[in-house]
């Protein structure tokens, strides 16, 4: 591949910032445009990391900050909802023996240190920008963005978002749909028993869970039927989620104590989305969620938006020729991976929402998370 060859990718999120490191460690001219002028880096309260997206980190450079930052355990617990522990169970550890089966940090961490790491790279950054694509041809794509700045790009890689404006704009009429659920969020001191994720199902709440983030924080979480957003005022936030958890036991008392602030809590609907054929159009390619989107229950949205960045920079960096047949090797890898994890994230939570209350009654997740295993 000639290094003079240059790529817009659009958004900076998990697999934008990603691909974008990658792609510049190859020598690649990069240029990633951001919608939010502050690069989305204060939005969110916890994430929750399987080893598989502990891998890619990895390899982007950044895991020895993102270990100092965060919060590594190796089993989940299943709970009633008075707090007894019904059950522990030892997490797959989808990354490798020398990773952590699972890892929470603070949303806004992780994306700091991608940030970072996209600035050291040397890649050109515009924010608060957004892109039209004007016209492809067989050798690139010309592009205007919203500063009225115009480029010339060999490829386009859309990593903006569920809602991606680059995907509709290329044809692809994908859209996401609402699984039934939603899911209250937020950041709080972390109780001194918490080493590990909990969680429990059933009343009131379909799951309610929490996962540690820090030696200080966690985040905690619980599901519901989607509701109304308009019908929720943002300042009674707090209040909602609190007639959720104070009937749960065990920490969340202590944790509810901390549901004070309605601007830290975070009401969001469960989506799926899976974009069915190639995810290309010419010379424009979709990775992460403009892509793909499943509901949390398998914690592996992120995982699988950083596996995308990481194959199909690996196809970028590995060939002379970016034509159809790569994009569609591409294609043909993720799809494999992807599928079968957005079908288990989505069944998963039907069963909850038709009232088995059992986390996976068949052993669907185990079977999932260890396909996992294996390099994307």
């Amino acid at each position: 591949m000639s290094n003079a060859r240059t790529i817009l990718v659009i958004g900076g999120g998990a697999a934008g910032n990603a691909v974008t490191v990658l792609l510049r460690r190859a020598g690649t001219a990069v240029d990633l445009v951001e919608a939010k002028a502050d690069w989305n880096a204060t939005a969110g309260s916890g994430i929750t990391l399987q080893g598989n997206a502990l891998r890619v980190l990895r390899e982007l450079g950044v895991w020895e900050q993102v270990e100092a930052s965060g919060f590594g355990f190796s089993s989940v617990g299943i709970t009633a909802p008075d707090g007894t522990v019904l059950h522990v169970q030892d997490d797959l550890r989808t990354g490798g023996d020398d990773l952590p089966a699972t890892f929470g940090m603070q949303r806004p961490q992780l994306q700091q240190i991608l940030i970072e790491a996209v600035r050291a790279s040397g890649a050109t950054v515009r924010l608060g920008t957004t892109a039209e694509i004007l016209g492809q041809d067989a050798d690139g794509v010309s592009v205007r963005l919203s500063d009225g700045t115009v480029g010339r790009y060999d490829l386009v890689i859309a990593a903006d978002g569920l809602g991606s404006a680059t995907r509709a704009a290329i044809g692809i009429t994908a859209e996401p749909e609402p699984t039934g659920m939603a899911i209250w969020r937020v950041a709080a001191p972390r109780p001194a028993g918490v080493t590990r994720t909990d969680l429990a199902y059933g009343d009131p709440a379909y799951i309610s869970g929490y996962c540690p983030t820090s030696e200080n924080t966690l985040y905690a979480y619980v599901v519901e039927a989607n509701r109304d957003r308009a019908s929720i005022p943002p300042e009674s936030y707090a209040d909602e989620m609190r007639g959720l958890t104070r009937h749960y036991g065990g920490f969340w008392p202590e944790i509810t104590e901390h549901i004070t602030d309605p601007a830290k809590v975070n009401y969001t609907w469960f989506d799926r989305m899976l974009v069915e054929g190639s995810w290309h159009r010419g010379r424009v390619v979709l990775v992460g969620d403009a892509a793909h989107c499943c509901p949390p229950t398998l914690a592996q949205g992120a995982a699988l938006s950083l596996e995308d960045a990481w194959v199909l920079a690996q196809l970028l960096t590995a060939s002379g020729t970016w034509d159809d047949a790569l994009f569609q090797e591409y294609h043909e890898r993720r799809i494999a991976r992807v599928r079968p994890v957005v079908e288990a994230s989505v069944q998963i939570g039907q069963w909850q929402l038709d009232g088995v209350r059992d986390a996976d009654v068949p052993g669907l997740m185990a079977r999932t998370m260890t396909m996992l295993r294996e390099l994307p």
